[in-house]
C-alpha cells in the first residue's frame, strides 16, 4: 500500500474514533458526570461477582496496563519493525513518542472532563486522579495497537491468533477497571475510542512523514515460503 492509501486508511479509521469520543465526552460532560448507560449496571454486576480469585487475577492484569511494561512492549515491537540497526532505533523511538503523546494528551482531556470515579467504597484496588478517558484502557490499547502493527509488518504466519491475544489483553485490562470499581464502562469506552482516534494519528503522520527507507521497513512483504509455485508452460514448436 502506498503512503497516501496508508494516510487515507488511518485518517479515516482515525476520524471516526475521534468523532465518537467527541460525542461522548460532550454526552459525559453534559451529563455532570453522572453514570451513563451501562454505567450503573456494569458496577452492580461487579460487585455481586468478586470472588477473592477473581479479583486477584483482575488486579494482576490490570497492574499490566501502566508503568514501565507498555513502554517496554512499544519499544520491543519498534525494534522489531527496523531492518537495520539505525530504522530500528528510530521505529522504536516512534512508538514511545506515540504512546508518550498520547498519554499526555489524555491527561490534558482527563482534567477538563473532571468527571468523578465511582464510589470510593467500592473500589477494589488503587486509583488516583479523574475517571474520563481511563488511563489504564487508553494505555493498554495504544499498546496493543502499536505491537499489534509490528506483529502483521513482521510476522507473516500466524500472526491472526497472536494479533488476537494482544487486543483480548488491552480488552481486559480496560474491563479490569470497571470489574474492580474504579472507572465507569464509559469511562474505559473513551480510553479505547481515544487510543484508536490517536494511533489513526499517528499512522498517518508516519506515512507522510518518515524516511522511505523506514515506511518500507513497515509494509508487509509476503512470505515467499507462502506463495504458490508458479507453473511453467513448456514451449512447443509453435509458442513463444
Amino acid at each position: 500500500m502506498s503512503r497516501k492509501g496508508v494516510a487515507e486508511l488511518a485518517g479515516s479509521v482515525g476520524l471516526g474514533a475521534w468523532t465518537a469520543f467527541v460525542v461522548l465526552t460532550m454526552v459525559v460532560v453534559g451529563s455532570h458526570g453522572a453514570p451513563l448507560f451501562l454505567d450503573g449496571d456494569l458496577l452492580s454486576w461487579s460487585l455481586a461477582h468478586r470472588p477473592d480469585v477473581a479479583v486477584a487475577l483482575a488486579r494482576g492484569v490490570t497492574a499490566t496496563g501502566t508503568g514501565i511494561i507498555p513502554y517496554a512492549l512499544v519499544v520491543l515491537a519498534g525494534l522489531f519493525v527496523g531492518r537495520t540497526p539505525r530504522r530500528r532505533l528510530v521505529a522504536a523511538l516512534s512508538w514511545a513518542v506515540c504512546l508518550g503523546a498520547g498519554q499526555a494528551v489524555r491527561y490534558g482531556v482527563m482534567e477538563l472532563v473532571a468527571r468523578a470515579r465511582p464510589p470510593m467504597a467500592d473500589w477494589q484496588t488503587h486509583a488516583s486522579d479523574w475517571a474520563f478517558p481511563s488511563g489504564h484502557a487508553t494505555t493498554s490499547a495504544l499498546t496493543a495497537g502499536l505491537v499489534i502493527l509490528a506483529i502483521w509488518i513482521r510476522a507473516p504466519r500466524g500472526r491472526t491468533p497472536i494479533c488476537l491475544a494482544v487486543g483480548c489483553w488491552a480488552a481486559l485490562v480496560g474491563l479490569t477497571r470497571v470489574f474492580l470499581g474504579v472507572h465507569w464502562f464509559t469511562d474505559v469506552l473513551g480510553g479505547w475510542l481515544f487510543a484508536v482516534g490517536w494511533l489513526g494519528v499517528c499512522v498517518c503522520a508516519a506515512a507522510w512523514w518518515l524516511p522511505a527507507g523506514l515506511i518500507a521497513d513497515m509494509t508487509p512483504h509476503r512470505d515467499t515460503a507462502d506463495a504458490p509455485p508458479e507453473e511453467h508452460t513448456p514451449r512447443g514448436p509453435g509458442r513463444r
